[in-house]
């Protein structure tokens, strides 16, 4: 009764600290409940919102320009009994707006589901092994980008690479490794192949790859996938606690990292030959990145900077979505403006990605304008942008405002 008594009182203590800390640019913790004196047995607790207006002229004449859509709403949760061991679970749900909305809430896009839910055992002080519904992807920094501190809107959409493809959401189930050896660290993981992805599709003789091959041939060629991702940190090193990747520090470390990664799935993609039958392509993405983030004096400015290269092979003239068999180049930079720390800091920031596909002559190019207000560093910001993609014939503007709040 007594260790309930202080299970309970150590809530209340927490709840207490987010009613008097969330105004604050010193904001840390989130509601962390110790199980224990010495906080080795603990569990935390982490919530956010986004809440966004867009406006685009780009849209049919019986279609409304400006458009209210909850972005994200996300609740994640971690506990540790000792050191050894931890267990994440991450739930919530994304865009939902008047096109997703039920009546009731029992529609598809009113649905909690789970994003994440995975156990992991520590081998010793910097390694760690894991399994389960996990975000310890591969390719580049983007596919591991955390949502909860994006410099740009959103993060780069071709940079989540097989988001619904082979995978649920950015998320395998399988089993993983992550770890450094000093400044090296490194991320590796054999999982499972969604069967019923996106792509839909069935191959059409002497056609395009369609990305279905657990559907179309079976999972004993294309059942598993193979990813990895691995960083050099030249400054001050990044946390791997958990996978999600830190957009903006805002001056508050100093980064330079370099990474290389990979995303193998061999016979994920299918064509149909001239006799009608199915044959597996491989697909393998490719991709080295760069990101730095410091700060650029005493006065409270700071610089964010990344660029990347990633080269796609989805199957022969694979093109799906925002998906196609080319390459891919993304960066964007960003500039905190000199102010006091204490008070509401801005951030303009510019990006630019160019996506080629084998598959028609035609580049995407997305150019995106913005800056962020930050009231309480990433806790509390608001985000204004202005983006433009134009692909073929195809031009859309859409400016976008975005509240945020996590605590």
């Amino acid at each position: 009764m007594r260790k309930k008594n202080n299970v309970l009182l150590g809530l209340f203590l927490c709840l207490f600290q987010l009613v008097f800390s969330q105004g604050s640019p010193d904001y840390n913790g989130g509601l962390k409940v110790k199980l224990d004196e010495d906080g080795k047995k603990y569990f935390r607790i982490i919530s956010w919102a986004q809440v966004q207006a867009s406006y685009s002229d780009d849209v049919p004449a019986e279609s409304s320009k400006l458009n209210f859509n909850l972005r994200r709403a996300r609740v994640l949760m971690y506990a540790q009994i000792n050191d050894k061991f931890l267990i994440l679970t991450h739930f919530g749900l994304n865009s939902l707006n008047s096109a997703t909305l039920s009546p009731v809430g029992k529609g598809d896009g009113s649905q909690l589901f789970f994003h994440d839910v995975w156990a992991q055992y520590s081998l010793g002080k910097n390694h760690a092994i894991g399994g389960g519904l996990h975000y310890f992807n591969g390719i580049s920094r983007l596919n591991n980008q955390s949502t909860l501190n994006m410099m740009t809107l959103d993060n780069n959409r071709q940079s989540w690479s097989t988001i619904g493809l082979t995978d649920q959401f950015a998320r395998h189930i399988g089993v993983f490794a992550k770890g450094n050896f000093g400044k090296f660290e490194y991320r590796v993981a054999i999982n499972d192949a969604i069967i019923n992805g996106l792509d839909a599709r069935d191959p059409v003789a002497g056609g395009p790859a369609v990305y279905g091959g657990k559907r179309l041939i079976g999972s004993k060629d294309a059942g598993k996938a193979y990813a990895g991702y691995f960083e050099y940190n030249f400054l001050d090193q990044e946390s791997n606690f958990l996978p999600f990747k830190v957009g903006s520090y805002l001056g508050g470390k100093k980064i330079f990292n370099v990474g290389a990664g990979f995303f193998i799935h061999p016979s994920g993609s299918v064509i149909r030959d001239a006799n009608g039958d199915f044959k597996g392509e491989d697909v393998s993405l490719l991709a080295v990145d760069a990101f730095y983030d410091a700060p650029l004096g005493d006065d409270g400015s700071a610089i964010t900077a990344y660029a990347t290269y990633q080269n796609n092979d989805y199957g022969k003239d694979y093109l799906f979505s925002a998906y196609g068999t080319g390459s891919m180049v993304y960066g964007h930079l960003g500039y905190v403006i000199p102010g006091d720390k204490t008070k509401t800091r801005f951030q303009p920031y510019i990006s630019y990605a160019s996506n080629s596909y084998d598959a028609v002559s035609d580049n995407r190019n997305i150019f995106g304008l913005g800056t962020n207000a930050y009231f309480s560093g990433h806790n509390s910001k608001l985000t204004l942008e202005y983006q433009n993609q134009k692909f073929g014939s195809s031009t859309t503007g859409t400016l976008t405002i975005q509240a945020m709040i996590y605590l």
